[in-house]
C-alpha cells in the first residue's frame, strides 16, 4: 500500500510587509547599535522575496514585549492559521473530518501545553479517537518530517491522516537582540501555515518513501538559544556551503530508498530558505535552470516559513502542474544539522 495525498492547502495571516518596507524597519531598530547594518542590509535586496505575511503589522514588532506576551500570540494565532490551513485541506481531500486517523501537528517558533492539535481537533471535527502526534524542534525541515510521519501512519493504520504545519516566525523576533543574526533572520522569515490529507488510496502524488540523515557536530548551524525575552535564533551564515556539500549525498541516499537514481528525478520540491541556499541547491545537484522555479516563486511571494514552506511548493506544483507521472524528491533541511526528504511520484 502506497499512501497518496489526497489534498492540500495554504493560509497566511493579513498583514502583508514588503521587502523594502522590511528594510526600514530594520535600518530604524539596528542602524544606531550595530555598526555593519547598512552592509547587512544587503541581505534584503538579495534575499528573492518581495513580500511577506505577518500576524500583527511592522509597528507592533518595534515595542519592547515579553515572552509570555509574545508566546500567546504565537499561540492564537497559530490555532486559528492552521484551522484554516487543515479545513482547506479537508475540503480539498472531500472527506468527512471524523474518518481521520491520525493527526501530524508541526510546529517550532512557540510553545504550548497542551499542544495545538488537542485543540484543533475539537475545532475541525475530528474523532476524539484520533491519534494525535504533536511536533516541535525541527524548524524548517518539519515540513518534510511532518509528512513522512503522516504516510508513516496510513502505512501502519490504512487510515487517512492530516499533517499541519503552521509557523509563527514573527513573533521570535527580539527587539533588543542586535546580533547579525537577528538581522538576517528579519531579512527571511514570515508567518503561515499548510496542511496536506495523506490516505491510503486514490489518485493524488504517491509517497513512496522518507530519508532522514543528522550531521555530527553540527548543533551551532541552526536553531534557538533561550534568551530572556525569548527564543533567540541561531542561523550560521556556513549554511549554503553546507548545502554544496551535503546534498549531493543526501539527495542519492534518499532516492536509493525509493529505488531510484538522483538522474530519475523530475520534481525537485526544495525548502526555500533562501535565495543563496537555491542556488547552492541547484550548483551542487547541477539543475537546469528553471528546476527551482517553484520553491523561488513561493519565496518571492511568501518568504520562509520554517517547516510550512516547502508543503507551499508542494501546494502550488499541485494547484498549478498537472500529473505526469514522473518521480520527486521534496527536501528541507533543518536544526541538527539535518535533513528530510520524502521521495514522491506525480
Amino acid at each position: 500500500m502506497t499512501p497518496k495525498i489526497w489534498g492540500t492547502a495554504t493560509a497566511v495571516p493579513p498583514h502583508v510587509v514588503t521587502q523594502e518596507e522590511a528594510v526600514d524597519f530594520a535600518r530604524s531598530l539596528f542602524s544606531r547599535s550595530l555598526p555593519e547594518t547598512e552592509r547587512l542590509l544587503g541581505a534584503f535586496h538579495n534575499a528573492g522575496i518581495q513580500r511577506r505575511h505577518l500576524v500583527r503589522p511592522p509597528d507592533w514588532y518595534a515595542t519592547p514585549r515579553t515572552f509570555p506576551e509574545r508566546n500567546e500570540i504565537y499561540r492564537t494565532t497559530a490555532l486559528d492559521l492552521a484551522e484554516e490551513a487543515g479545513r482547506g485541506a479537508i475540503q480539498a481531500a472531500g472527506i468527512d473530518p471524523s474518518r481521520l486517523g491520525g493527526i501530524v501537528l508541526v510546529s517550532s517558533t512557540g510553545l504550548s501545553t497542551p499542544s495545538l492539535d488537542s485543540v484543533l481537533v475539537q475545532r475541525l471535527g475530528l474523532s476524539r479517537n484520533v491519534g494525535r502526534l504533536p511536533i516541535w524542534g525541527l524548524g524548517c525541515s518539519g515540513g518534510a518530517a511532518g509528512l513522512a510521519h503522516a504516510a508513516s501512519w496510513v502505512r501502519g493504520n490504512e487510515e487517512p491522516a492530516l499533517l499541519i504545519a503552521v509557523e509563527v516566525c514573527s513573533v521570535t523576533f527580539l527587539r533588543e537582540d542586535r546580533r547579525p543574526a537577528n538581522l538576517i533572520a528579519t531579512a527571511l522569515f514570515a508567518d503561515g501555515a499548510a496542511a496536506a490529507v495523506v490516505g491510503p488510496e486514490g489518485e493524488g502524488p504517491a509517497l513512496l518513501n522518507h530519508h532522514s540523515h543528522l550531521f555530527e557536530d553540527t548543533q551551532d548551524v541552526m536553531g534557538w538559544s533561550l534568551e530572556e525575552e525569548g527564543l533567540g535564533v541561531i542561523f550560521s551564515k556556513s549554511i549554503p556551503g553546507l548545502v554544496r556539500e551535503v546534498a549531493p549525498a543526501v539527495t542519492a541516499a534518499a532516492a536509493r530508498r525509493a529505488d531510484l537514481e538522483p538522474s530519475d528525478l523530475f520534481h525537485f520540491l526544495l525548502h526555500p530558505g533562501g535565495a543563496k541556499v537555491l542556488t547552492a541547491f541547484a550548483d551542487a545537484l547541477e539543475l537546469e535552470p528553471g528546476r527551482l522555479d517553484l520553491p523561488r516563486r513561493v519565496l518571492r511571494d511568501y518568504g520562509n516559513m520554517s517547516s510550512a514552506t516547502v508543503l507551499f511548493v508542494l501546494h502550488r506544483l499541485l494547484s498549478h502542474s498537472p500529473p505526469s507521472d514522473e518521480p520527486g524528491i521534496l527536501m528541507s533541511l533543518g536544526p541538527g544539522f539535518s535533513a528530510e526528504a520524502v521521495l514522491f511520484r506525480w
